[in-house]
């Protein structure tokens, strides 16, 4: 069997001394024979004859070293650079010399693996590098579904830790869902006012020769908001054109037809009739200017000029303008951001009158101790300002950001939209929950980035 034949092999080193001794055979009979014919005593032929042979012996050692010595040097090079240890070169390399030219191009092989190594290295570290600054995530599953590559921004967005994630399922890590979105799929991630809307870009790559799926989310939630935005203005621009060449007439005749009211002489009943329907249409007038002029509001917010602000005195300003009910805030050392302080004022007047609005509100328990209170805290690379009231708390969060809803007797609806906008133009993002601390009310809080 060729198994059984090649197992009986001799190694190269044993059958090239075997060939070497055979070679010598002979050597070593031609020499008996003319010390036979010459009528050499047994004694010397044995003497002469061993000499031969130990001669012979010494110079297949020598030989052998010879032959051996750089084919293991060789083979030391190559097992190196199989360990990826491209320190070892083979001496004594030279042209027109078969071992030399073989030692030349194993060096030469060398160098070229230790440059594509280096080159593999600094790409890999690029790579990485790369994925570390994407702030997309960016995810990889093998044909298994289990985990194998994740960012730093995959980290944040999942929860996740790599040391821990690396090599799990994703239904164990709850992701089994991005497994089967097409590619450009829009889908939200979270919920409530902390969801964000992401396109998946999805394709596969081969690694060792297994196809693996990559998976990369990016954040459209601002676009779409853009959008939007972009999609309100025009409407208005549209609908404000038609309807303010309707109200100022309209509110001019209401106005005219009042002040002729007096000199008619119809009964007191139709004048009374006829009063109130001028003032229905006189006051429904100027409420739709005043919707007009506040969307105009929200969308002619103009870009934040940033500058060096003290964050103690800012909070202590807006505070002393709210009179209805009392602003507290904490001693908490003092933080300076660099914002445009008439935006961020203006977000924090919105936030406080809010919140008064809840501290007054009838359905709060205590309605003796209205009460807003203000307070802030750094948190990483960013700066969270707190607005706490006593009110009656939040019960539909997924209205909260839509322009013009309200549920306040003569409210516009903008100032949360407002100062959501102001809070994203810096980076930041305005967040409202239900207080956490035993206490009823709602808590708003403003996150800004503590460099601009």
């Amino acid at each position: 069997m060729p198994l059984g034949r090649s197992a009986r092999r001799l190694s190269f080193e044993r059958g090239l001394r075997v060939w070497l001794y055979l070679l010598g055979l002979p050597m070593i009979v031609l020499c008996w024979l003319v010390l036979r014919q010459h009528s050499v005593e047994a004694t010397l032929q044995t003497i002469t004859l061993l000499g031969v042979a130990m001669a012979w012996i010494f110079a297949i050692s020598v030989l052998m070293e010879q032959i051996i010595r750089p084919l293991q040097t060789l083979a030391n090079v190559v097992a190196a650079l199989r360990e990826d240890d491209f320190s070892f070169r083979a001496r004594g390399g030279r042209r027109n010399d078969a071992m030399g030219d073989l030692a030349l191009e194993i060096n030469r092989l060398a160098g070229t693996l230790q440059g594509q190594r280096a080159s593999a290295l600094e790409a890999m570290a690029l790579v990485e590098r790369v994925m570390r600054s994407m702030q997309s995530p960016v995810l990889a599953f093998d044909p298994g579904g289990r985990l194998k590559l994740l960012n730093a921004a995959a980290e944040r967005t999942f929860g996740l830790r790599v040391q821990m994630a690396l090599g799990h399922s994703a239904a164990q890590l709850k992701l089994e869902r991005l497994l089967d979105v097409a590619d450009d799929e829009v889908i939200s991630l979270g919920s409530g006012q902390q969801a964000i809307r992401c396109v998946v870009k999805k394709t596969s790559f081969r690694l060792r020769g297994i196809p693996h799926t990559l998976l990369v989310l990016s954040d459209v939630s601002a676009a779409l908001r853009e959008e939007e935005r972009l999609a309100w203005e025009r409407l208005i621009r549209v609908l404000g054109h038609e309807i303010n060449n309707s109200l100022t007439p309209i509110k001019s005749i209401a106005g005219s037809l009042r002040g002729r009211l007096a000199a008619l002489n119809g009964a007191p009943g139709d004048s009374v009739d006829f009063e109130r329907g001028l003032e229905v249409i006189e006051n429904r007038s100027e409420s739709l200017n005043r919707f007009l002029q506040a969307y105009r509001q929200l969308m002619g917010l103009p870009a934040p000029r940033l500058a060096p602000v003290s964050l103690n005195a800012l909070v202590q300003r807006v505070a002393l303008l709210e009179r209805r009910v009392a602003v507290t805030f904490a001693e908490t050392p003092d933080v300076v951001l660099q914002v445009d302080a008439d935006h961020i004022e203006q977000a924090l007047i919105n936030l406080i009158r809010n919140a008064a609005d809840a501290a007054l509100s009838p359905d709060v328990i205590d309605q003796a101790s209205p009460r807003v209170e203000i307070e802030w805290e750094t948190i990483g690379a960013e700066v969270v300002i707190a607005v706490r009231d006593n009110g009656p708390g939040l019960t539909n969060a997924s209205n909260l950001f839509v322009p013009f809803y309200t549920t306040k007797p003569g409210g516009t609806g903008i100032g949360l939209v407002l100062a959501q906008q102001i809070a994203q133009a810096h980076r930041g993002s305005v967040q409202l929950s239900n207080r956490m601390d035993g206490q009823t009310g709602c808590r708003a809080d403003l996150r800004l980035p503590l460099a601009g």
